[in-house]
């Protein structure tokens, strides 16, 4: 495979609000048309936590290490595994899914969390998305909880890194 997964940058911005209006309306994607936004892309870029998988220079995935606040005051999370870091806004274009991308996506970014000091990791998932949830259950992450946030009801994931 000839795929590289490298930073992103300002001159990816259209493809990747491209890539994540694809996500829209697919099974289990909480995406709305406000989000993924082009705010959410500048949060991530001005942190260096957007990454992206390219092949012959295009984007066929994307993945962000996130800091959201709302998601680390929830009550479920071991805080033995701290720092935990999170990532978010896993996307892979829809005619390379169901070929591994979204896995290699996820293992790239814990082992950026891992380099950057993060002990653990925790995400939530849309309850209905039933692809991420048999990614995350490849990977050992454990169901810590459930809650209900942007009008959505989610699992609570988390693993040791």
């Amino acid at each position: 495979m000839d795929h590289e997964i490298i930073n992103a940058t300002e001159e990816d911005r259209e493809e990747l609000l491209s890539l994540y209006a694809m996500q829209r309306g697919r099974e289990g994607c909480p995406w709305s048309d406000d989000y993924p936004s082009d705010e959410t892309i500048d949060f991530d870029l001005s942190r260096d936590a957007l990454f992206v998988m390219k092949k012959d220079g295009i984007i066929t995935a994307a993945i962000s290490i996130d800091e959201d606040e709302e998601v680390n005051r929830l009550e479920c999370w071991d805080r033995s595994l701290s720092p935990l870091g999170e990532l978010s806004r896993l996307a892979v274009l829809p005619e390379e899914q169901n070929k591994g991308l979204g896995r290699i996506m996820l293992r790239f970014g814990m082992d950026e969390l891992k380099r950057l000091g993060y002990k653990g990791i925790h995400i939530i998932v849309n309850k209905y998305n039933t692809k991420a949830l048999r990614s995350y259950a490849v990977f050992g992450f454990r169901t810590v909880g459930e809650c209900h946030m942007y009008e959505q009801d989610f699992l609570c994931y988390e693993k040791e890194l």
